[in-house]
């Protein structure tokens, strides 16, 4: 019997001794199968106390999750440009920075203490503990609690790409006026006490979110969170300074449809990759994420149409988008023509939630709670309804699920809102949150960074 010992996660040393007890079996012709069997048997449990896991990783599964994450690291850059557009061109770098720096703090804090708060070994139900600081533990052989058919450093990377995102999304909210200094420092404080905890309730081994069976397939607490922390910022700022005959639109539109296309393409991976495998679930979660977003686009079209005369390009970013956030949380459980309705009514419920801001007087730069925030919570409630496959919603016969996703939605937004209030507090009492009058004036390219995104040329004297 030829045994391919590759593909097990056992240590060096077993691998060695199996591959040494098979050569001897052939030479003598008298280890049989049972007994090869028991060697391995005897190995592996060795192994597994050693703090081991003799557990089969899976190529395929493997490539996927690689890719996957690689996908929503592209989201992040996308992020950028889709910001970056519909700000005023004089913030457009300081726009672009605010979610490329995420990607490089973030990664800092994630490796060092961040993966072991949301993932490591259960704390109270409420966070995990720091076992895993500086990713000690966190190596090549699988998690059995997460990804058992993956080394868990994929897993690993793969959830860290989604805490790069999530605090990225809040710049749009505070947009042209925040001080940079105060961001980097605002994105370690949000990533290590609403983040990590929140992850941790509603993914990790032992929360109690987890426990209770929230279907959360790939980011209700992303996207409520970060849409409801964006609510409590933009009212903290207040306003943007807006010059005499200074109009606010959005300055290159252009650039704001191509990141709209990096985000779709690479939300595939978002949700699809949650999935954990190249498995049916990941199927059914692709094929949804794309139905809810271009239904959603063409809804968002239709209501410009209906209502302003002429169907907008803004207009269908920001509905793709929107059927991007609605159909996340469920788009592992939820069936195709579930996910044609998500996307109708996320589409619905946002354009009208971004007018809110005009009449409750906040400036919510970017729309990040009208369409994250709102989003968010509709596609957690609306997993609990129409989830019928790998879980059991209320169409399904299983109110209680309703109930389940909304206790998820009270305290993911509760617990989001009242943290950020509480750092942006000690920060602007500390570094302070927003720029000076003139600066902002000036604008956050030259202000912040002393650069510009739009040089200006004199004409050849040549």
């Amino acid at each position: 019997m030829e045994l391919n010992t590759t593909h097990y996660a056992l240590p060096g040393d077993a691998r060695a001794v199996i591959g040494s007890e098979l050569r001897r079996s052939r030479r003598v012709g008298k280890l049989r199968l049972l007994g090869t069997t028991l060697v391995l048997a005897t190995l592996s449990t060795a192994a597994q106390a050693q703090g081991v896991n003799a557990l089969p990783i899976k190529a395929g599964d493997t490539a996927w999750m690689l890719a996957a994450a690689a996908l929503v690291m592209f989201m992040t850059p996308g992020l950028a440009l889709f910001y970056g557009g519909m700000v005023r061109a004089k913030n457009v770098l300081g726009t672009i920075m605010q979610s490329f720096v995420a990607l490089a703090v973030i990664t800092f804090v994630w490796i060092m203490w961040g993966y072991s708060l949301a993932f490591g070994p259960d704390f109270h139900h409420v966070i995990g503990n720091l076992s895993w600081f500086g990713l000690q533990g966190v190596g090549l052989n699988p998690n059995p609690n997460y990804n058992p058919t993956v080394p868990h450093e994929a897993f690993m990377i793969y959830q860290m790409m989604f805490a790069i995102i999530t605090p990225a999304l809040i710049s749009g909210a505070v947009a042209e006026r925040i001080k940079f200094k105060t961001y980097v420092v605002f994105l370690v404080l949000w990533s290590t006490f609403i983040y990590c905890p929140l992850v941790h309730c509603v993914w990790g081994a032992g929360g109690f979110l987890k426990e209770m069976g929230v279907l959360d397939f790939a980011g209700a607490v992303i996207h409520i969170s970060s849409g409801t922390s964006a609510l409590v910022l933009a009212w903290m700022l207040g306003k943007r300074h807006m010059e005499e005959g200074e109009m606010m639109r959005p300055h290159n539109l252009t650039m704001t449809l191509i990141g709209t296309a990096m985000l779709w393409f690479g939300w595939f991976g978002f949700n699809a990759g949650s999935a954990g495998a190249a498995n049916a679930q990941a199927v059914n979660a692709f094929v949804a994420t794309h139905i809810s977003a271009a239904i959603a686009a063409l809804t968002w079209i239709f209501l410009d149409w209906k209502i302003y005369g002429k169907p907008t390009v803004l207009g269908a970013a920001t509905g793709a988008v929107a059927g991007l956030v609605g159909i996340t949380p469920g788009a592992g459980y939820v069936s195709p023509m579930s996910a044609v309705v998500i996307g109708i009514v996320v589409s619905l419920i946002c354009f009208y939630a971004v007018t809110l801001k005009n009449k409750f007087g906040y400036d919510d730069t970017l729309d990040v709670f009208g369409v994250h925030g709102v989003g968010g919570i509709w596609g957690a409630i609306a997993a609990g309804i129409f989830a019928t496959y790998m879980g059991r919603g209320l169409i399904a016969g299983n109110p209680y699920q309703l109930w389940v996703q909304f206790v998820a939605v009270v305290v993911t937004a509760g617990y989001a809102m009242f943290v950020t209030w509480l750092i942006a507090v000690i920060l602007d009492h500390t570094m302070g949150l927003r720029v000076e009058h003139e600066q902002e004036t000036l604008g956050l390219d030259q202000s912040q960074h002393g650069e510009s995104g739009y040089e200006m040329f004199e004409p050849s004297m040549q």
